[in-house]
Parts: structure tokens; C-alpha cells; sequence
């Protein structure tokens, strides 16, 4: 429920039609992007995910398209052009989209999954279509939105669970007026909990990492190591692979074994990268998947894994959200 009502909403709801924009300048802004020098022509802000044109780029720009003044004759393709450098600059394949079937689909920086149906606005899909060569839709204008607090809002009854909404109490309250009711757990928790451990530069806490994932891969427990994005999945993966510790990566590539990865996470000897563990809709087994097994073999393979100290989980860092972070630890 928090996924939806909290992490989910944060996305407005928005009616939209096409719209009589032409899209044929994309393929031709396409091609002029990719002939400006960067820090010349344009400046590109890491942390706010822009590119912006400089004043000598915009002077190019104007002589390339034999214009006068960009911002006064034709403001329309100083929109579309800052689009393109954005998808060109921004917006990297198989890690932001990809493409299947002819079309461009956003991946979720969180979870790695895929979001059909899902399009940026304002330009920056038709752009990225242009920069993959595919075909271009029409561009889209917004009749309507709604945030989806909003629509939530309207429903006379709003329950739901999950493990994680104790710390998000207060908002719920707030934005749904909903209570939260913590349900004490049958059994007591066997989980340990360690504290955190701060290393000063990112070098030295992924080789501590790996230092870790080795030891316990000597012993056989099996590791789930938790990222904050599909970025720092790859550096970690890197990592194990000069270590020659073999691991499953979960990201929007492999969507389809998702399940089957995540079931034999608690397998003897595995390990697992993955980013955001929350809703994958399988729980890890100690052991491994019960349906590989005959059912004594299970139970042998079950004690193993128990005996080697059950399952082993790093985080790698803070999520953004502590709720996240209990979700990883859960």
C-alpha cells in the first residue's frame, strides 16, 4: 500500500490528446545535436538531469538554420532543439529506456523495471524517438491532470498492508487521514540487525563490499546485496566479477527471470544484486525454490543454508526513503 498511495503518487495523473505538432524536425534536430561540442555550445547540470545552449551554440544553431534570432522568429524549435540535447546529453539506452519493438520505453531508475505506456513529456519521448531512429509519435497535449493523492482522495474506502508504513504514519495520516495499526509479528525475529558502517571514500566501501561477500561465499551463506539504482548494480557487479564471485544481477534486462532469481536468492553459495527489493511478488526461501526440489532434498539443502548463518543482506547505502531500507531489511 505505501508503494501505491505514497511512493506511486508522486507521478500526476494526466489526460492528454494528440497534438497537431509536426515531428519530422526531431530527425533533423537529432542530427544538428550531435554536432555540438559540449562546454562550448552547451553546458550540461549533472544534479538537475539539463542541458542548456550556451550564446556561442545558439549563434551556431542560428547559422546552420539560417535564422536571425532563434528565440523571436521560431521559439517552437528553440523548445524542440533543447528537447534533443536533452535525450542526447540526458538519456542513455538500456539504463533510462530502451527499446523494444520499435518503441521507447522509460525504465524506472528505482526498480529497474520496465514502464509501458508511460511517456515523457514536453517533447523529450518524440526526442529520444528521433535520437534511437524509431518512429515518432505525435506529441501530446495536456487537457487535464490530477495528482493521484487526489484521486485516491475521492474513494470512500482506502485500506491496504504492507511491512513497511509504521515510519510513514504521520503521512498517511495527513494526506489520506488513515491510521496506521503495526501488527506484532507470530514468531519472535530471528533477524540481527547490525549497525551502519561509514568508510571514507566509495573505493574503500566497495572493496570492504566484496571483501564481505567473499567471506561469507567461502562458508556458503547465501548474499543479497541492495543498491539505490541500477548505476550502482553495475559497479558492484564489476567488482565481484574481477573477484571471480559468480552473482545475478536484477535489473530491467533480465525482467522476465525476476521471480525465478529472487525464489533462489536463500539457494547454498548465491548471490544477488539487485536495487530496489520491495513488490517483486516472491518471497526467498532459505534453501533455495522449493518447487527444483524433491521435498527431503530441500529440507537437506534448507538445514545447509540455515546452519551457514541463513541469509546474509548488505545495503550498500541509504535509500531516500528509510522505508525502503526496512523493505531491503525485511
Amino acid at each position: 500500500v505505501d508503494s501505491i498511495l505514497i511512493d506511486e503518487a508522486r507521478t500526476p495523473l494526466i489526460i492528454s490528446a494528440p497534438d497537431a505538432e509536426p515531428t519530422d524536425k526531431y530527425k533533423e534536430y537529432a542530427g544538428l545535436v550531435k554536432t555540438l561540442i559540449k562546454d562550448t555550445d552547451y553546458d550540461v547540470d549533472e544534479k538537475l538531469k539539463s542541458a542548456t545552449l550556451t550564446d556561442y551554440g545558439i549563434r551556431r544553431l542560428e547559422q546552420r538554420l539560417k535564422v536571425k534570432n532563434l528565440y523571436e522568429e521560431s521559439y517552437n524549435t528553440v523548445h524542440q532543439i533543447e528537447a534533443s540535447l536533452k535525450a542526447e546529453t540526458r538519456f542513455t539506452k538500456e539504463k533510462d529506456y530502451v527499446g523494444r519493438d520499435g518503441q521507447v520505453i522509460i525504465v524506472d531508475e528505482h526498480t529497474g523495471r520496465l514502464m509501458y505506456g508511460r511517456r515523457y513529456s514536453d517533447g523529450l519521448h518524440q526526442a529520444i524517438e528521433a535520437k534511437e531512429g524509431v518512429n515518432i509519435a505525435a506529441e501530446s497535449r495536456t487537457l487535464a491532470t490530477i495528482s493521484l493523492q487526489n484521486y485516491f482522495r475521492m474513494y470512500t474506502h482506502l485500506a491496504g498492508m504492507t511491512g513497511t508504513a509504521s515510519t510513514e504514519g504521520e503521512e498517511f495520516k495527513k494526506i489520506y487521514n488513515l491510521d496506521v495499526m503495526v501488527i506484532p509479528t507470530h514468531r519472535p525475529v530471528a533477524r540481527v540487525d547490525h549497525t551502519d558502517l561509514i568508510y571514507k571514500t566509495a573505493r574503500s566501501k566497495y572493496s570492504a563490499i566484496v571483501r564481505d561477500v567473499e567471506e561469507m561465499h567461502k562458508k556458503g551463506t547465501p548474499v543479497l546485496i541492495g543498491t539505490k539504482s541500477i548505476d550502482h548494480n553495475q559497479i558492484i557487479s564489476k567488482y565481484l566479477k574481477k573477484k571471480n564471485l559468480p552473482h545475478f544481477v536484477l535489473n530491467a534486462k533480465n525482467h522476465a527471470e525476476e521471480a525465478k532469481i529472487i525464489s533462489n536468492a536463500g539457494a547454498y553459495g548465491a548471490i544477488t544484486v539487485a536495487t530496489n527489493i520491495a513488490g517483486r511478488g516472491v518471497d526467498i526461501v532459505l534453501g533455495g525454490d522449493k518447487a527444483q526440489f524433491e521435498k527431503a532434498e530441500w529440507k537437506k539443502a534448507h538445514e545447509k543454508v540455515v546452519a551457514a548463518g541463513g541469509l546474509h543482506v548488505i545495503g550498500t547505502e541509504r535509500h531516500d526513503s528509510r522505508r525502503i531500507d526496512n523493505q531491503l531489511r525485511g
